[in-house]
């Protein structure tokens, strides 16, 4: 059976039932369920029930179920952020899901270095229950604007702070949910490292950048004006057709989600409009439609 690996889109967990019917008939094939902070008020069996219908019906799979927050405080809107973690662990398999996506959460204020023995109890924990359930954790690779000396929500942005995180807790069941973007905002080649890295890829989130050279050039990074910017695939400055192949050459199980709402262009009334055309683009760079072979 060949891998399909189908391109979907992000939608948040509460509004899945009400957004899906609305958008699959543009041909997304698969959905990421995201929740900020916490899943709330949320009946996760009864949205489970209702999406695997649709599913049935519309021929699309739940690739992740995911929680952003900051596991490790518990305080600033996350104090229910780890359990979040545990719900969505433990209700991932009603999705038809293996994978609970997020942030790592981090010491607020701290370094990566000093987050990280936090980092291991949360995750070695977690790591162990989703063993058990057969699920698996990755971690976006989103610097929600912190850096290595502070920050808040998130450690897992640089590929040294990666192997400190899996040195703490060398399970295989945790690994990233990867995107081109937040390297390239700091300005890291996502190509080789995508290669270097793909072994420990779980999920790819369908996001890219543009870089204006001309004003790191003339303005550096720290100057008035903006040298990057968050894209739609199709619109920033990564070949997907180098991607899908690297993710192909190493086996790659998962799919590639388009996360939107970040674009400056293809937003507002032209948000879908951009969505859409991301998931086009990104087919064809998988090669298009899966085509047999004659026998």
């Amino acid at each position: 059976m060949v891998n399909k690996l189908r391109i979907g889109t992000l939608v948040g967990g509460g509004d899945a039932v009400r957004v899906i019917p609305q958008i699959v008939g543009h041909g997304f094939e698969s959905f990421s369920l995201t929740f900020w902070q916490s899943t709330g008020s949320t009946d996760l069996v009864e949205t489970a029930k209702r999406v695997r219908e649709l599913a049935v019906e519309h021929d699309f799979v739940i690739s992740t179920v995911g929680v952003f927050g900051n596991p490790l405080t518990g305080t600033n809107g996350n104090e229910d952020t780890l359990a979040s973690w545990e719900r969505l662990i433990d209700h991932a398999h009603l999705f038809g899901a293996d994978i609970v996506s997020g942030f790592t959460g981090r010491l607020t204020g701290e370094s990566i270095d000093a987050s990280i023995p936090k980092f291991q109890q949360v995750f070695g924990e977690l790591s162990r229950r989703a063993a058990d359930r057969g699920v698996r954790i990755a971690f976006e690779n989103c610097d929600m604007g912190g850096t290595w000396a502070s920050g808040d929500w998130n450690i897992a942005h640089n590929p040294t702070a990666w192997e400190m995180m899996f040195n703490a807790v060398p399970a295989d069941n945790i690994g990233l949910e990867w995107e081109p973007c937040h390297q390239m905002v700091s300005l890291i080649d996502p190509i080789p490292q995508l290669r270097k890295w793909v072994d420990k890829v779980f999920h790819v989130h369908g996001k890219d950048a543009t870089i204006a050279w001309d004003v790191v050039k003339e303005h550096g990074i720290h100057g008035p004006k903006p040298f990057v910017w968050h894209r739609t695939p199709g619109f920033g400055d990564t070949n997907w057709a180098d991607i899908i192949t690297i993710l192909r050459q190493a086996n790659y199980q998962g799919q590639i989600n388009i996360e939107g709402w970040h674009d400056p262009v293809y937003k507002g009334e032209l948000e879908m409009t951009g969505q859409v055309h991301a998931l086009n683009y990104l087919k064809r760079c998988r090669g298009g439609d899966f085509v047999p072979n004659p026998v």
